[in-house]
Protein backbone atom coordinates (compact mmCIF):
# COMPACT_ATOMS: atom_id res chain seq x y z
CA UNK A 1 0.00 0.00 0.00
CA UNK A 2 3.01 2.21 0.29
CA UNK A 3 4.26 1.21 -3.12
CA UNK A 4 4.21 3.92 -5.78
CA UNK A 5 1.52 4.03 -8.44
CA UNK A 6 2.49 1.78 -11.29
CA UNK A 7 1.75 2.59 -14.92
CA UNK A 8 -0.52 0.44 -17.05
CA UNK A 9 1.09 -2.93 -17.56
CA UNK A 10 0.85 -5.01 -20.70
CA UNK A 11 -0.32 -8.51 -19.83
CA UNK A 12 1.08 -10.31 -22.84
CA UNK A 13 4.78 -10.46 -22.06
CA UNK A 14 4.79 -14.09 -23.18
CA UNK A 15 2.60 -13.76 -26.25
CA UNK A 16 -1.06 -12.94 -26.77
CA UNK A 17 -3.14 -15.95 -25.65
CA UNK A 18 -5.95 -14.88 -27.95
CA UNK A 19 -4.04 -15.81 -31.04
CA UNK A 20 -5.34 -19.28 -30.27
CA UNK A 21 -8.97 -18.23 -30.89
CA UNK A 22 -9.54 -15.72 -33.70
CA UNK A 23 -12.89 -13.85 -33.42
CA UNK A 24 -14.47 -16.04 -36.10
CA UNK A 25 -12.52 -19.17 -35.45
CA UNK A 26 -12.91 -22.06 -37.83
CA UNK A 27 -11.23 -24.25 -35.21
CA UNK A 28 -14.38 -24.39 -33.09
CA UNK A 29 -17.51 -26.38 -33.83
CA UNK A 30 -20.77 -24.38 -34.08
CA UNK A 31 -21.80 -25.68 -30.66
CA UNK A 32 -18.56 -24.62 -28.96
CA UNK A 33 -18.60 -21.25 -30.69
CA UNK A 34 -22.19 -20.77 -29.53
CA UNK A 35 -21.24 -21.60 -25.92
CA UNK A 36 -18.37 -19.13 -26.03
CA UNK A 37 -20.46 -16.40 -27.64
CA UNK A 38 -23.23 -16.88 -25.07
CA UNK A 39 -20.79 -16.69 -22.17
CA UNK A 40 -19.13 -13.53 -23.48
CA UNK A 41 -22.46 -11.84 -24.29
CA UNK A 42 -23.64 -12.60 -20.74
CA UNK A 43 -20.36 -11.25 -19.37
CA UNK A 44 -20.90 -8.01 -21.31
CA UNK A 45 -24.37 -7.69 -19.82
CA UNK A 46 -23.13 -8.27 -16.28
CA UNK A 47 -20.39 -5.68 -16.72
CA UNK A 48 -22.80 -3.16 -18.21
CA UNK A 49 -24.90 -3.29 -15.04
CA UNK A 50 -21.88 -1.94 -13.14
CA UNK A 51 -21.83 1.35 -15.05
CA UNK A 52 -23.32 3.68 -12.41
CA UNK A 53 -26.33 5.76 -13.42
CA UNK A 54 -25.10 8.53 -11.15
CA UNK A 55 -21.57 9.35 -9.99
CA UNK A 56 -22.88 9.49 -6.46
CA UNK A 57 -23.50 5.74 -6.61
CA UNK A 58 -19.81 4.97 -7.03
CA UNK A 59 -18.37 3.42 -3.86
CA UNK A 60 -21.78 3.32 -2.24
CA UNK A 61 -22.38 0.08 -0.36
CA UNK A 62 -25.37 -0.64 -2.59
CA UNK A 63 -23.17 -0.40 -5.71
CA UNK A 64 -20.49 -2.57 -4.07
CA UNK A 65 -23.15 -5.16 -3.25
CA UNK A 66 -24.25 -5.14 -6.91
CA UNK A 67 -20.64 -5.54 -8.04
CA UNK A 68 -20.03 -8.51 -5.74
CA UNK A 69 -23.28 -10.15 -6.81
CA UNK A 70 -22.18 -9.72 -10.43
CA UNK A 71 -18.90 -11.50 -9.68
CA UNK A 72 -20.82 -14.38 -8.10
CA UNK A 73 -22.96 -14.63 -11.22
CA UNK A 74 -19.90 -14.58 -13.48
CA UNK A 75 -18.27 -17.41 -11.53
CA UNK A 76 -21.53 -19.38 -11.64
CA UNK A 77 -21.49 -18.82 -15.40
CA UNK A 78 -18.01 -20.38 -15.53
CA UNK A 79 -19.22 -23.43 -13.57
CA UNK A 80 -22.18 -23.79 -15.91
CA UNK A 81 -19.91 -23.48 -18.93
CA UNK A 82 -17.68 -26.28 -17.61
CA UNK A 83 -20.79 -28.45 -17.30
CA UNK A 84 -21.94 -27.54 -20.83
CA UNK A 85 -18.52 -28.28 -22.27
CA UNK A 86 -18.73 -31.76 -20.79
CA UNK A 87 -14.98 -31.73 -20.34
CA UNK A 88 -14.05 -34.66 -18.07
CA UNK A 89 -11.56 -33.74 -15.39
CA UNK A 90 -9.20 -36.37 -16.78
CA UNK A 91 -9.04 -34.32 -19.98
CA UNK A 92 -8.02 -31.15 -18.15
CA UNK A 93 -4.45 -30.11 -18.81
CA UNK A 94 -2.47 -29.87 -15.57
CA UNK A 95 -1.74 -26.21 -16.31
CA UNK A 96 -5.46 -25.40 -16.56
CA UNK A 97 -6.16 -27.00 -13.19
CA UNK A 98 -3.18 -25.23 -11.68
CA UNK A 99 -4.49 -21.88 -12.93
CA UNK A 100 -8.01 -22.58 -11.65
CA UNK A 101 -6.94 -23.79 -8.21
CA UNK A 102 -4.31 -21.12 -7.71
CA UNK A 103 -6.67 -18.30 -8.59
CA UNK A 104 -9.46 -19.71 -6.45
CA UNK A 105 -7.34 -19.78 -3.31
CA UNK A 106 -6.29 -16.16 -3.93
CA UNK A 107 -9.93 -15.15 -4.27
CA UNK A 108 -10.74 -16.91 -0.99
CA UNK A 109 -7.93 -14.98 0.69
CA UNK A 110 -9.05 -11.63 -0.66
CA UNK A 111 -12.68 -12.36 0.28
CA UNK A 112 -11.53 -13.04 3.82
CA UNK A 113 -9.69 -9.71 3.87
CA UNK A 114 -12.84 -7.89 2.75
CA UNK A 115 -14.96 -9.71 5.33
CA UNK A 116 -12.47 -8.76 8.01
CA UNK A 117 -12.83 -5.09 7.11
CA UNK A 118 -16.63 -5.26 7.16
CA UNK A 119 -16.42 -6.85 10.60
CA UNK A 120 -14.25 -3.96 11.76
CA UNK A 121 -16.68 -1.40 10.36
CA UNK A 122 -19.55 -3.20 12.07
CA UNK A 123 -17.70 -2.82 15.37
CA UNK A 124 -17.96 0.91 14.75
CA UNK A 125 -21.72 0.43 14.36
CA UNK A 126 -21.89 -0.96 17.90
CA UNK A 127 -19.93 2.03 19.19
CA UNK A 128 -22.41 4.42 17.57
CA UNK A 129 -25.34 2.50 19.05
CA UNK A 130 -23.80 3.15 22.47
CA UNK A 131 -23.38 6.84 21.62
CA UNK A 132 -26.99 7.21 20.50
CA UNK A 133 -28.20 5.58 23.69
CA UNK A 134 -26.27 8.16 25.70
CA UNK A 135 -27.37 11.12 23.57
CA UNK A 136 -31.06 10.18 23.80
CA UNK A 137 -30.86 10.03 27.60
CA UNK A 138 -30.93 13.86 27.75
CA UNK A 139 -28.35 13.87 30.55
CA UNK A 140 -25.40 16.33 30.50
CA UNK A 141 -23.24 13.72 32.22
CA UNK A 142 -24.05 11.19 29.51
CA UNK A 143 -23.32 13.83 26.85
CA UNK A 144 -19.74 14.01 28.10
CA UNK A 145 -19.35 10.26 27.79
CA UNK A 146 -20.96 10.34 24.35
CA UNK A 147 -18.48 12.98 23.20
CA UNK A 148 -15.59 10.77 24.27
CA UNK A 149 -17.16 7.79 22.50
CA UNK A 150 -17.58 9.76 19.27
CA UNK A 151 -13.88 10.54 19.36
CA UNK A 152 -13.12 6.83 19.93
CA UNK A 153 -15.34 5.93 16.96
CA UNK A 154 -13.41 8.34 14.76
CA UNK A 155 -10.10 6.79 15.78
CA UNK A 156 -11.44 3.27 15.26
CA UNK A 157 -12.79 3.96 11.78
CA UNK A 158 -9.66 5.78 10.64
CA UNK A 159 -7.31 3.01 11.79
CA UNK A 160 -5.76 0.60 9.29
CA UNK A 161 -6.75 -3.04 8.96
CA UNK A 162 -3.68 -5.30 8.52
CA UNK A 163 -5.79 -7.85 6.63
CA UNK A 164 -6.67 -5.30 3.95
CA UNK A 165 -2.97 -4.45 3.63
CA UNK A 166 -2.45 -7.96 2.18
CA UNK A 167 -4.71 -7.26 -0.80
CA UNK A 168 -2.13 -5.59 -3.04
CA UNK A 169 0.21 -8.62 -3.28
CA UNK A 170 -2.83 -10.81 -4.02
CA UNK A 171 -3.95 -8.42 -6.76
CA UNK A 172 -0.43 -8.45 -8.24
CA UNK A 173 -0.54 -12.24 -8.36
CA UNK A 174 -3.97 -12.18 -10.00
CA UNK A 175 -2.66 -9.78 -12.63
CA UNK A 176 0.23 -12.13 -13.38
CA UNK A 177 -2.25 -14.98 -13.78
CA UNK A 178 -3.83 -13.16 -16.71
CA UNK A 179 -1.10 -14.68 -18.86
CA UNK A 180 -2.98 -17.83 -19.81
CA UNK A 181 -1.33 -21.11 -20.71
CA UNK A 182 -1.54 -21.87 -24.40
CA UNK A 183 -4.02 -24.49 -25.50
CA UNK A 184 -2.96 -26.45 -28.58
CA UNK A 185 -4.97 -29.62 -28.99
CA UNK A 186 -8.30 -29.05 -27.26
CA UNK A 187 -11.08 -26.90 -28.70
CA UNK A 188 -13.01 -27.23 -25.44
CA UNK A 189 -9.91 -26.18 -23.55
CA UNK A 190 -9.58 -23.07 -25.70
CA UNK A 191 -13.15 -22.07 -24.95
CA UNK A 192 -12.65 -22.70 -21.23
CA UNK A 193 -9.42 -20.69 -21.02
CA UNK A 194 -10.85 -17.73 -22.90
CA UNK A 195 -13.97 -17.69 -20.73
CA UNK A 196 -11.82 -17.94 -17.61
CA UNK A 197 -9.80 -14.97 -18.86
CA UNK A 198 -12.93 -12.82 -18.99
CA UNK A 199 -13.98 -13.91 -15.53
CA UNK A 200 -10.51 -13.21 -14.14
CA UNK A 201 -10.30 -9.74 -15.66
CA UNK A 202 -13.67 -8.75 -14.20
CA UNK A 203 -12.84 -10.29 -10.82
CA UNK A 204 -9.36 -8.80 -10.55
CA UNK A 205 -10.55 -5.32 -11.43
CA UNK A 206 -13.58 -5.30 -9.11
CA UNK A 207 -11.46 -6.66 -6.27
CA UNK A 208 -9.02 -3.78 -6.86
CA UNK A 209 -11.92 -1.32 -6.47
CA UNK A 210 -12.87 -2.94 -3.16
CA UNK A 211 -9.24 -2.95 -2.00
CA UNK A 212 -8.91 0.74 -2.81
CA UNK A 213 -12.14 1.60 -0.98
CA UNK A 214 -11.35 -0.45 2.12
CA UNK A 215 -7.68 0.55 2.36
CA UNK A 216 -8.28 4.23 1.65
CA UNK A 217 -5.61 4.15 -1.05
CA UNK A 218 -6.08 4.66 -4.78
CA UNK A 219 -2.77 2.83 -5.29
CA UNK A 220 -4.72 -0.42 -5.09
CA UNK A 221 -6.88 0.58 -8.06
CA UNK A 222 -5.83 -1.25 -11.22
CA UNK A 223 -5.83 -0.15 -14.86
CA UNK A 224 -6.17 -3.32 -16.91
CA UNK A 225 -5.65 -3.51 -20.66
CA UNK A 226 -7.52 -6.18 -22.61
CA UNK A 227 -7.54 -7.01 -26.34
CA UNK A 228 -10.13 -4.86 -28.10
CA UNK A 229 -11.10 -7.85 -30.24
CA UNK A 230 -13.00 -9.37 -27.34
CA UNK A 231 -16.79 -8.82 -27.42
CA UNK A 232 -16.86 -7.52 -23.86
CA UNK A 233 -13.75 -5.31 -24.12
CA UNK A 234 -15.59 -2.07 -24.88
CA UNK A 235 -18.05 -2.27 -22.00
CA UNK A 236 -15.24 -3.27 -19.63
CA UNK A 237 -13.30 -0.19 -20.76
CA UNK A 238 -16.33 2.01 -20.05
CA UNK A 239 -16.78 0.52 -16.58
CA UNK A 240 -13.09 0.83 -15.71
CA UNK A 241 -12.68 4.36 -17.05
CA UNK A 242 -15.87 5.66 -15.43
CA UNK A 243 -15.03 4.17 -12.03
CA UNK A 244 -11.32 4.97 -12.00
CA UNK A 245 -11.76 8.62 -12.94
CA UNK A 246 -14.38 9.23 -10.25
CA UNK A 247 -12.68 7.14 -7.56
CA UNK A 248 -9.37 8.93 -8.05
CA UNK A 249 -11.22 12.24 -7.93
CA UNK A 250 -12.80 11.22 -4.61
CA UNK A 251 -9.41 10.30 -3.19
CA UNK A 252 -7.88 13.57 -4.38
CA UNK A 253 -10.35 15.49 -2.20
CA UNK A 254 -8.73 13.97 0.89
CA UNK A 255 -11.99 12.96 2.54
CA UNK A 256 -12.09 10.98 5.77
CA UNK A 257 -13.53 8.01 3.89
CA UNK A 258 -14.50 7.17 0.31
CA UNK A 259 -17.43 4.94 1.29
CA UNK A 260 -20.56 7.01 0.67
CA UNK A 261 -22.68 5.78 3.60
CA UNK A 262 -19.76 6.03 6.01
CA UNK A 263 -19.08 9.56 4.79
CA UNK A 264 -22.68 10.53 5.62
CA UNK A 265 -22.31 9.13 9.14
CA UNK A 266 -19.03 10.98 9.62
CA UNK A 267 -20.65 14.29 8.66
CA UNK A 268 -23.30 13.74 11.36
CA UNK A 269 -20.65 12.76 13.90
CA UNK A 270 -18.67 15.94 13.22
CA UNK A 271 -21.74 18.11 13.71
CA UNK A 272 -22.71 16.40 16.94
CA UNK A 273 -19.17 16.46 18.29
CA UNK A 274 -19.00 20.23 17.72
CA UNK A 275 -22.34 20.78 19.48
CA UNK A 276 -21.25 18.69 22.45
CA UNK A 277 -17.97 20.58 22.74
CA UNK A 278 -19.60 24.02 22.85
CA UNK A 279 -22.49 22.81 25.01
CA UNK A 280 -26.16 22.20 24.30
CA UNK A 281 -28.07 25.19 25.60
CA UNK A 282 -31.77 25.98 25.13
CA UNK A 283 -31.09 27.69 21.79
CA UNK A 284 -29.22 24.62 20.47
CA UNK A 285 -31.72 22.05 21.73
CA UNK A 286 -33.70 21.71 18.49
CA UNK A 287 -30.58 21.54 16.34
CA UNK A 288 -29.13 18.95 18.70
CA UNK A 289 -32.23 16.72 18.50
CA UNK A 290 -32.22 16.95 14.72
CA UNK A 291 -28.54 16.03 14.61
CA UNK A 292 -29.11 12.99 16.83
CA UNK A 293 -31.97 11.92 14.58
CA UNK A 294 -29.81 12.37 11.47
CA UNK A 295 -27.06 10.28 13.02
CA UNK A 296 -29.48 7.47 13.81
CA UNK A 297 -30.88 7.53 10.27
CA UNK A 298 -27.48 7.52 8.54
CA UNK A 299 -26.08 4.98 10.98
CA UNK A 300 -28.95 2.58 10.33
CA UNK A 301 -28.47 2.97 6.60
CA UNK A 302 -24.75 2.24 7.01
CA UNK A 303 -25.42 -0.82 9.16
CA UNK A 304 -27.92 -2.20 6.65
CA UNK A 305 -25.52 -1.58 3.78
CA UNK A 306 -22.68 -3.33 5.59
CA UNK A 307 -24.91 -6.29 6.37
CA UNK A 308 -26.06 -6.62 2.74
CA UNK A 309 -22.52 -6.33 1.42
CA UNK A 310 -21.28 -8.90 3.94
CA UNK A 311 -23.87 -11.37 2.67
CA UNK A 312 -22.87 -10.70 -0.95
CA UNK A 313 -19.17 -11.29 -0.19
CA UNK A 314 -20.02 -14.44 1.76
CA UNK A 315 -22.02 -15.72 -1.23
CA UNK A 316 -19.09 -15.02 -3.54
CA UNK A 317 -16.78 -16.88 -1.17
CA UNK A 318 -19.10 -19.89 -1.24
CA UNK A 319 -19.38 -19.85 -5.04
CA UNK A 320 -15.59 -19.90 -5.40
CA UNK A 321 -15.16 -22.51 -2.68
CA UNK A 322 -17.79 -24.91 -4.03
CA UNK A 323 -16.36 -24.66 -7.55
CA UNK A 324 -12.89 -25.40 -6.22
CA UNK A 325 -14.07 -28.28 -4.06
CA UNK A 326 -16.03 -29.80 -6.95
CA UNK A 327 -12.92 -29.88 -9.12
CA UNK A 328 -10.80 -31.38 -6.36
CA UNK A 329 -13.47 -33.99 -5.63
CA UNK A 330 -13.47 -34.99 -9.29
CA UNK A 331 -9.69 -35.13 -9.26
CA UNK A 332 -9.75 -37.58 -6.36
CA UNK A 333 -12.32 -39.73 -8.13
CA UNK A 334 -10.07 -39.73 -11.18
CA UNK A 335 -7.33 -41.29 -9.06
CA UNK A 336 -3.85 -40.34 -10.14
CA UNK A 337 -5.13 -37.48 -12.34
CA UNK A 338 -4.42 -35.08 -9.50
CA UNK A 339 -0.76 -34.15 -9.01
CA UNK A 340 0.40 -33.96 -5.41
CA UNK A 341 1.09 -30.24 -5.85
CA UNK A 342 -2.61 -29.65 -6.47
CA UNK A 343 -3.82 -31.74 -3.57
CA UNK A 344 -1.62 -29.66 -1.28
CA UNK A 345 -3.50 -26.56 -2.45
CA UNK A 346 -6.76 -27.86 -1.06
CA UNK A 347 -6.72 -25.62 1.99
CA UNK A 348 -10.11 -25.10 3.60
CA UNK A 349 -10.28 -21.36 4.09
CA UNK A 350 -13.11 -20.14 6.27
CA UNK A 351 -14.63 -16.65 6.07
CA UNK A 352 -13.11 -14.22 8.57
CA UNK A 353 -15.54 -13.08 11.21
Amino acid sequence: MSRPQEPNRPFFHFGNPFRMIPPKSSQLSPRLLSLLNTFEATLSGRLEKLVPKDKGDILSLSWMKLAMESLSEIHCDIKNLITELDLPVTDWDEKWMDVYLDISVKLLDISNAFTSELTRLNQGHLMLQFVLHKLESDSPEQFTRASSSLDSWKQHISSKNPRVETCRPILDNLVESLNLPKVRNSSKGKVLMRAMYGAKVATTYICSVFAAAFSGSSKNLLDLTVPNTLPWAQVFSVVQTTLNVEIRNIFSCGEFTVLRELEAVDACVKKLFTLLQVGVGPSERESFKNSVSDLRTTEEKLAQGLDNLSKAIDSFFKVVLTGRDALLCNLRKAGDAAPNSMIRKNVKVQPAR
